[in-house]
């Protein structure tokens, strides 16, 4: 007995005394697992149990101290047993080749402590220690060859490949490599149990409790599956659907995270291998049992969700799939048309024939129905299909008048229109014919209703203002002095009739694409392209005399046409009968005749080559370019956005947006066509000409000009200039905003560039500083620091000189006459050309001459270089740690990392760019 039941007051606890779950490790073609006191090998292709050694000695085997985890060798032929004894200990045998068959040799293993121990290469293994949270990699000897500490605080470890390990914690996962010491990567999961390579390594399951993590080989998440009941083992299949057992069930796991039940278990089992529709698993008494499974419902799935349909339509003829729970995941998973194929319910058929918009589907089960609410479904979605043939039919089916009528209106059909308007007076339906006489323009109709149903005044009101005078006589004559008065003036009347319909329109035009696999060979074996072609003919040429019992109107009996038409096939037949028998070799037959009458219905099953279109010159522009312009240029901003992102680490896309529109619309033109029909969208090239190749596309035009950048230079330094300080920032940072979208042509001019990148930059930063210390009324020393901040732009000399003059003269008026000095000189050593200037600067030094002190403290030395951060805007001198937008290479403290640089209001803060890309010589 291995369970321990404890009573108490409000229950009963039930303890396991011994773990049940036997310790194996596969290798290859064969599984090793421990059995009592011996290490057994089972192989998989001869199923022979073989004995190898004794792995515990007698009287060791104290309460829950046995084998916990397998790990094997196949080169060294070395086993390591953990187990949890003295905390957690492992023992490394190595198996003789001769002990195959003699299981009592006794051997001495190699022992240590430590939480768990896997090999990590052939004739390594790792041993993880707890206490100091390493690794300990040792050979076969059981020496230490390397320590590695983990990145994580970790409790167990598992084999992740050669040299990389597979760290657990309480919450994560994370693989290790051994060698360089990285994080491969690392995944969030509940507790993990058991970790279960696919063959390839290119997939792994984590097993918890009461779940299962699919990841791939660098833990990015696939799926999670979430069981009610524990999960116990698993096992990936050839395809790559994982096979997992819990206490009750064995299921699957597909790699998009949906599982089923595959059968039901009496016992839990443990999965060890999986070879075809074959399961090994292990019991809990340490007997290898194959259990053979159906594998067909989710190698189905996997087929479909890896559109692999040859053999989805292969399983569907073959196999027994059928049940409300396909049914439903082949809807839920939207492909209703595969479901159509396993319901045998017309009702049911007819529903998924509508979802999947297989109209002749549809027909089929609506004349098995024939009920008034399904055919007025399939009317609904047979008009949204445009086909105007099952339309009506389904309108006659239903003796849907009005909707009749009006589809023979838009379908210019004026000759059945006028047999509607027969019908509603022969059923006495007033309105009806009336109706039909409006939407016919039958003047002399709608005053005949009029005057049938007593509306005189109404009737001779008609036939007056159409000029019917005979008819306006009669009626007056009838009226006497009730004669209604007609308006005089106003405005010129008009004629209101329909218009002649141009041509009457039938279904409407489909292009001819290449069937679906599903669609004509999935088809119920008895039923042939024959009788479908019977049915659609059915639709077509649907008359009268069935639905609406109208041939009487015409004179002619109902199917005359047909009829005639059947007479003369069968005139043919027989004067074929009589000519040819069976005398095959004397037939000649015209060359019209070697296509037969059933090559209509083989046809419909053929395949249809759709034309192939040509690619849009967008797409060739997105193609041929890396220029992130010219992909905003195509519209495909997107890729524009991620190459600007790539190049100077842009994230702030928001000033951009208006420059990305116009490059799109731009680069396009567009020109009218018919009243009905949508512009047509030109693609507009840059540097076209006549003599230029009609299959070679050039790239697309560009909005933006590095010419217009040189405009707006001027603009912002006359602005600087005249002191309209906002404004000029404004030219300068529309420079900076257009930079990343300008295409030139030669180094020279990505040169230019560059600098003008660097140029616009400075300004921008500059006039910051001087719009904020104005902002800054009520703190005279920062006034006087962003003032000194100023001077150290790299601006143009006449704003340098202005900048000194501005910074020297707020120092000396704060009395700090040191560092107004320093101003003055260095306005002078610009030699200034305005005279006042030098005037001004000499004064200020002679002054500060005679008392060389600051009033105040500054934060700001000018005998050590500094730059100024772009949005603290404090210098940051030379020797100190600093951070620099990718973009315009603004300087920023380090507290500044990660954040939109303040000055182009575009890149991240210290992130990785490749660098400015803005002409085609840069890439080749």
């Amino acid at each position: 007995m291995n369970l321990l039941a404890a009573g108490h007051d409000s229950g009963m606890i039930v303890f396991k005394l011994e773990r049940e779950r036997p310790a194996f490790s596969v290798s290859g073609e064969s599984l090793f697992y421990v059995k009592d006191r011996f290490l057994r090998t089972f192989e998989y292709s001869t199923q022979k149990d073989t004995q190898l050694i004794p792995i515990r000695r007698p009287g060791s085997n104290t309460l829950n101290q046995g084998p916990r985890t397998l790990s094997y060798s196949p080169t060294e032929s070395a086993l390591l047993v953990c187990s949890d004894v003295d905390g957690g200990s492992y023992e490394l045998y190595i198996i003789p080749k001769d002990s195959y068959g003699r299981g009592d040799t006794v051997q001495d293993a190699k022992r240590g402590v430590g939480g768990s121990a896997v090999f990590v290469a052939r004739n390594r293994f790792a041993v993880l220690e707890k206490s100091t949270n390493q690794v300990l990699v040792k050979n076969l000897k059981n020496e230490i060859v390397k320590k590695s500490v983990l990145p994580i605080p970790t409790d167990a470890i598992f084999y992740a490949g050669t040299g990389n390990l597979l760290c657990r914690s309480e919450d994560r996962v994370s693989i290790f490599d051994l060698q360089q010491r990285i994080v491969l990567g690392e995944l969030q999961t509940s507790f993990v149990r058991y970790v279960v390579w696919s063959p390839d390594m290119e997939s792994v399951a984590l097993l918890s409790k009461h779940s299962i993590v699919i990841a791939d080989k660098k833990l990015a998440h696939r799926c999670t599956l979430h069981e009610t009941i524990r999960v116990k083992s698993g096992a990936w299949d050839d395809n790559g659907v994982f096979i997992y057992t819990t206490l009750t069930h064995i299921k699957y796991c597909l790699p998009n995270g949906d599982s089923g039940i595959i059968k039901t278990l009496d016992v839990p089992v443990y999965i060890t291998k999986i070879y075809g529709s074959t399961i090994f698993c292990l019991e809990r008494d340490g007997k290898n049992r194959p259990i053979i499974i159906d594998s067909t419902e989710y190698v189905f799935k996997l087929c479909l969700l890896r559109k692999r349909y040859d053999q989805v339509m292969s399983m569907i003829k073959n196999s027994e799939l059928c049940g409300q729970a396909m049914i439903a995941y082949l809807q839920q998973k939207g492909f209703p048309q595969v479901a159509l194929y396993f319901v045998k319910d017309e009702r049911t058929r007819f529903n998924l024939a509508l979802e999947s918009g297989n109209i002749e589907k549809a027909l089929e089960s609506a004349k098995k129905i024939d009920e008034k609410d399904h055919w007025y479904r399939l009317g609904v979605e047979a008009l949204r299909q445009g086909n105007a043939g099952i339309v009506e039919y389904a309108y006659q089916k239903t003796k849907n008048f009005e909707r009749l009528s009006f589809h023979y209106l838009i379908t210019g059909n004026l000759d059945k229109l006028s047999k509607m308007m027969k019908i509603a007076e022969v059923k006495n339906d007033v309105m009806g014919q009336f109706h039909d006489a409006l939407y016919l323009g039958d003047v002399r109709e709608r005053v005949k209703i009029l005057e049938n149903v007593g509306h005189l005044p109404l009737a001779y009101i008609t036939a007056s203002v159409h000029g019917l005078h005979d008819v306006t006589e009669r009626l007056a004559g009838e009226l006497g002095e009730n004669i209604p008065s007609l308006p005089k003036g106003g405005k010129k009347a008009s004629l209101l009739i329909p218009p002649n319909p141009v041509l009457r329109a039938g279904d409407w035009p489909l292009l001819m694409v290449s069937k679906g696999i599903f669609e004509g060979g999935l088809d119920d074996a008895g039923r042939g392209g024959g009788a479908a072609e019977e049915d659609y003919d059915e639709v077509a040429d649907a008359d009268w005399g069935e639905g609406l019992d109208i041939g009487d109107v015409d004179s002619l009996p109902n199917g005359d046409i047909r009829t005639v038409l059947d007479g003369e096939e069968d005139g043919a037949h027989e004067e074929n009968d009589e000519e040819g028998g069976w005398d095959l070799e004397d037939l000649e037959l015209p060359p019209d005749s070697e296509t037969p009458k059933t090559a209509n219905s083989n046809a419909r099953s053929s395949v249809f080559v759709a034309p192939t279109p040509g690619m849009p010159v967008s797409q060739i522009w997105v193609q041929r370019s890396s220029l992130a312009a010219e992909h905003a240029a195509a519209g495909n901003f997107d890729t524009a956005m991620r190459l600007l992102s790539r190049q100077l680490g842009i994230k702030n896309f928001t000033p951009l947006k208006s420059q990305f529109t116009d490059l799109h619309m731009g680069s396009q033109t567009y020109l009218r066509a018919f009243t009905s029909a949508p512009v047509l969208s030109i693609a507009v090239e840059r540097g076209w000409s006549e003599q230029a190749s009609p299959n070679v596309r050039g790239p697309p035009a560009l909005v933006f000009d590095f010419s217009h950048l040189d405009e707006k230079l001027k603009a912002g330094y006359k602005a600087t200039t005249s002191g309209k300080f906002s404004e000029a920032l404004r030219h300068f940072s529309t420079i900076l905003h257009t930079i990343p979208l300008i295409v030139v042509e030669t180094r020279r001019e990505v040169d230019e560039v560059k600098e003008l990148i660097l140029v616009a930059k400075e300004y921008v930063l500059g006039l910051q500083i001087e719009l904020k210390r104005r902002e800054l009324k009520d703190n005279p020393i920062r006034q006087q620091e962003l003032a000194a901040y100023f001077t150290h732009c790299n601006l143009q000399l006449p704003h340098t000189r202005l900048a000194l003059l501005n910074a020297m003269t707020v120092c000396y008026k704060a009395q700090n006459l040191s560092t107004a000095a320093n101003f003055a000189r260095r306005l002078l050593e610009t030699n200034p050309s305005n005279e006042s200037q030098s005037k001004t600067a000499r004064q200020v030094l002679q002054a500060a001459e005679k008392n060389m002190k600051d009033a105040t403290q500054l934060n700001y030395d000018f005998r050590n270089p500094f730059v100024v951060c772009g949005a603290t805007y404090v210098p940051i001198y030379r020797g100190q740690k600093d951070v620099i937008c990718p973009y315009c290479s603004t300087h920023f403290v380090p507290a500044q990392q990660g954040q939109i640089c303040t000055v182009c209001d575009l890149s991240v803060v210290g992130s990785d760019a490749s660098g400015l890309l803005c002409s085609p010589s840069q890439v080749r």
